[in-house]
């Protein structure tokens, strides 16, 4: 019996089969409040794994992500989402975290938790965007890259 999702003609040549490939990337939202991170934290991890990184990678992004974001709803306006984006590399995954937040507020880059999170990452950035027009929320955000161990940035 064929698969619902088989092509008519039978399975396609070099077909990957049930392999996971993951994907090129993958955005969640959740509610911008400390007990939704883990949401994000669990998505990191899984993706890594998935895309075979060593276990220390892994380690190594979900608790950047949990850095980022946990330091990312510290700073959100109420009742607002925060967003990750997840973008899967054969070499490191890049995680864009952001919020709205009320006003130019940053993330202290002489913290304990930014320092926490420059060692863990690759390569961190903090990213923000002023309002277009009075009123509109400031948008907040943490990018980092954590790579497959044994591969460089480029």
């Amino acid at each position: 019996m064929a698969r619902p999702d088989s092509p008519p003609n039978g399975p396609v040549p070099d077909d990957p089969g049930d392999r996971f490939l993951p994907p090129e990337d993958v955005e969640v939202r959740v509610p911008a409040v400390p007990r939704a991170v883990v949401t994000m934290r669990t998505v990191a991890a899984d993706l890594a794994a998935r895309a075979e990184f060593t276990l220390d990678a892994v380690a190594d992004l979900r608790m950047a992500v949990d850095e980022a974001c946990s330091s990312l709803v510290a700073l959100a306006r109420p009742d607002t989402r925060l967003t990750c984006s997840f973008i899967v590399h054969e070499e490191h995954i890049t995680v864009t975290s952001s919020v709205q937040t009320t006003g130019a507020e940053r993330l202290a880059t002489d913290s304990f938790g930014w320092r926490v999170l420059t060692t863990l990452a690759d390569d961190v950035r903090m990213l923000s965007a002023t309002p277009g027009q009075a009123g509109d929320p400031f948008r907040l955000a943490v990018r980092l890259s954590v790579r497959r161990l044994g591969t460089t940035l480029s």
